[in-house]
Formats: C-alpha cells, structure tokens, sequence
C-alpha cells in the first residue's frame, strides 16, 4: 500500500520543505539546518583542533628546542602556557592567525568554478560545502552542477567544462590509465565516502538470498570502472559464480535504478545510496546486504581534479581542498547527520524525501524485510585517499581484464591518489591525519596486502582470461 499522500510528488523532495521552518526565520526547514550547522562550525568544539594547531605553532615559535619546550610546559602547566602566549602575542592576533590557517592560501588563480556532482549520498561533503559555505570562506565562487551520469562527468573534466568533480574513486585511475577515454592525469585530492553502498534485490526475490541462486540474474553498477562494478564481481565470485558469463552486469546511471528495478528491467543492483533505501521505501526492493558487510571502510566515490588544473591553479586548488575536508569533519560527527540530510535533501541537490536520506546517514532504516536496523557506519565520510586502496583497485582492474600487461601498483596508486597533500591541508586545518599510506584491508575475510599486489591478482580462481 502507498502511504504517501496522493497529492505529493514522491520525487519532488523540494515541494514539502517550501513552507516556513519551526523559527520562523528560514524559507525552508533545509534552510533552517544548514543555519544551524554553519552555527555548528564555529562551535568551540568544532575549530578546537585548529586552534590546537595554532597553539602548537606559537609554543614552538616561543620555544623552538623540543627539551626546553617540554620542561617549560611540564613545569608551569598548560593554562599558564596558554596565558604566557597570550602574553606575548594578543587574542586578536592569534584569532587573525587561525583565520590564515583555515582560509590564507595566497592570491587565487581562479574564483569562479564549477564542480560536477551525481545526486547521491556519496557526494554529501562536496554537496553540503555549498549551501553551508565552506567554499564562500575560502574565497571561492562555486557552483555545483548537478550531472546526468559517470560518462558525463568524465567527459565534463576532459573538456574542461568542470574544474573539479565528483568521482568514482576508480575513475581517475582508468582515465589516467587512457581506459575508456584518452589519456589525461587525474589526481583524487580526498575520499568522499566509505562504505555508503549495498546490494538491492527486487522484492520477488526475497527466497534468493544465496548468491549462489543468482545464476542468469541481470544487476545495475553505475559505471564500469566504480567499486560497485569491482565489489559486485567480488562477492559473486566467492559465492562460485562467473561475473562475466553466469549473471549480466549492466552500467545505469544511479537515479534510475528503482524505475528499472520496478519495471523488472534488473533483478538488483550494487549501487549508491540513497537508491538502495528508495527501493524499500517504493515497496520495490529490500537491501541484501551494505557493502561495509563485504568490506567495513571501503572507499566509493572521491573528490578530484586534473593534475593541469593543480598546476595552473595551487592555490584555488588548495582552498577547493580546505572546504571540502571541513565539510567532511562535519559529516563525520553523528550529531550532524540529521540535518545534513535537510540540507541536502531538496531538489537542487539530491531531490529526495528526506526520510530516505535521513535513514542512510544515521543508519536507522527499514530493510525491506521487516526489519529496522541500525548501523551508524553504514555510511561515513572518511576523507583519506590511502594509495592501498587504489592498489586494491587496480588489482580488480588487472582481474578482470580492463588493464592488459604489467602494472606498476604503487607508481600509479602514489600519483593518482594524493596522500601527502591531503594529511598538509588537513594538518593546516588543526586536523590531526593518520600515519601510513599503506593499511591492510579485509575483504570477505581475506587479508589484502598492498605489497603482494600483483600475487593478489593471480591468485583468484575465476578471473577474465587473457584475451
């Protein structure tokens, strides 16, 4: 039975939020969240770790040998350290300070951009930068264009139609690579998501849940070079399935998957939130599994641009970066994700029922079975582009037979994916980065080691044959 009221356009999201918010001061109770939040970011909590940067500069600046500077504060304590600063140099100044630390980056190349986005939950840091504007504090005008498809976006950034985009993490690996398309370095500035993606069954199949039953079914991925293509081929091979002869994988753009899920065009899909939780909304489908089940923290979709765009524009491509990663410190706070999913619910950006976003980033939804489930990490927004996982991903791309002859792992995973100027913007904004670039991962209950790469990739029993 439809419990929406008939008069509601279940895919005009925006159309409920157009009436006054509870204050009484906002158009929209969107824009009442995203008031709230920018109040948020300014929170003593949440600049604590700029300030904590800056804190650390100037007592080295006071006391530049590590043995002095450790008796010094070990002996007067670090409130009377504090006041000694402030002593020396004024609130206002050190106020000044931190404002250069989180926005200064010298003279911008170019202010106005454009940044291509698909409308899903992966892409909620890069989305909520714009309405919350974290990208207006650093100087930028930005607009974020909503885009039809993954092909699109590439060719967007090959023509230099977008400065920046939304991608499949995979994707500026393969264009890098010249797979698909010319090739053109790509670099991933930051993650924009882990896990956030499930595998969705058509409702008829609720008696099928043994993958090893999928035999002659049809699946959606978005695009070929994404981890839904590569976690999709991963689990089906484990269940002792071929991918490539025993079920058809067919590329469709992520907004309409429940349309050819209802009309039984697919039997499922591997795709992004927040078509996974639409689908048991519609009554249409029911979430088999999260792909944090396959992998807890695997990475999805990424925050790029071109390695020409860097180097004729350093400085706006470091206050792209500044925003983006605070953004993604945001969403990564619990607390916040209910109204993130008001912000970015309505039609310019997402253009779904709130309630549908709501239950990604929390974690509590309704899985199609009759069951409510609660899992606050079925998303997170990690924004770390480990060089071990786009070893990961080329091993999938050598598997499966989209990359032909030897690959240089670690040469391509460092130049795509960058590391080191992730954790420098992140250390500018008083965040504090990991160590490594090298983590191991589990997959499925297997170990993968980023250092036996190419072992890794011969070692699977069903792959793609050499052609």
């Amino acid at each position: 039975m439809d419990r929406r009221p008939a008069e509601i356009d279940p895919y005009d999201a925006d159309r409920p939020l157009r009436m006054a918010c509870a204050c009484g001061q906002h158009a929209s109770s969107a824009e009442h969240a995203a008031a709230e939040l920018r109040t948020r970011s300014v929170e003593p909590g949440f600049v604590e770790r700029s300030n904590a940067f800056i804190e650390a500069t100037l007592v080295k600046a006071l006391f530049p040998h590590d043995a002095v500077r450790r008796d010094f504060i070990r002996a007067v304590g670090r409130r009377t350290a504090q006041a000694a600063i402030a002593s020396v140099l004024p609130v206002g100044a050190l106020s000044s300070l931190q404002a250069a630390a989180q926005q200064a980056v010298g003279p911008l190349e170019k202010k106005d951009l454009k940044i291509g986005f698909i409308p899903i939950t992966c892409a909620t840091p890069l989305i909520m930068a714009h309405p919350l504007g974290f990208y207006s504090k650093q100087g930028l005008n930005v607009e974020v264009v909503k885009t039809a498809g993954w092909a699109l976006i590439r060719d967007k950034m090959l023509n230099r139609e977008y400065d920046a985009t939304h991608f499949l993490s995979p994707m500026p690996l393969a264009i890098s690579m010249g797979l698909g398309s010319t090739a053109t370095p790509m670099r991933v500035a930051t993650i924009q998501n882990t896990n956030g993606q499930a595998i969705t069954l058509a409702s008829k199949h609720k008696d099928k849940r043994d993958p090893k039953l999928w035999k002659g079914f049809k699946f959606a991925v978005p695009f070929e070079y994404s981890m839904h293509n590569f976690l999709l081929r991963y689990y089906v091979a484990e269940a002792g399935l071929n991918p490539d002869t025993d079920i058809q994988i067919r590329v469709v753009p992520p907004p309409e998957m429940v349309a050819n899920l209802r009309a039984g065009n697919i039997d499922g899909f591997l795709g992004p939130d927040p078509f996974n939780q639409r689908a048991v909304f519609e009554e249409v489908g029911f979430i088999h599994l999260l792909t944090r089940d396959l992998w807890d923290g695997h990475p999805c979709c990424a925050f790029g641009t071109s390695q020409a765009f860097i180097q004729s524009n350093p400085n706006t491509f470091i206050a792209l970066y500044r925003a983006v990663l605070t953004a993604a410190a945001m969403a990564r706070e619990a607390r916040n994700r209910e109204l993130i999913a008001k912000v970015i619910s309505p039609q310019a950006y997402l253009n779904q029922p709130e309630t549908v976003v709501a239950q990604v980033l929390t974690g509590k939804f309704a899985d199609g079975l009759g069951n409510v489930q609660n899992v606050p990490q079925r998303a997170d927004f990690d924004p770390m582009p480990w060089p071990s996982m786009a070893v990961w991903m080329l091993t999938q791309l050598k598997r499966w037979g989209y990359i032909k002859g030897d690959v240089n792992y670690k040469q391509i995973a460092e130049q795509v994916f960058l590391l080191t100027d992730a954790k420098k913007q992140m250390a500018a904004l008083g965040q504090k980065p990991p160590a490594g670039a090298y983590p191991k991962f589990t997959i499925m209950g297997k170990v993968f080691d980023p250092e036996r790469a190419a072992a890794y990739a011969d070692s699977f029993a069903i792959k793609r044959a050499p052609a």
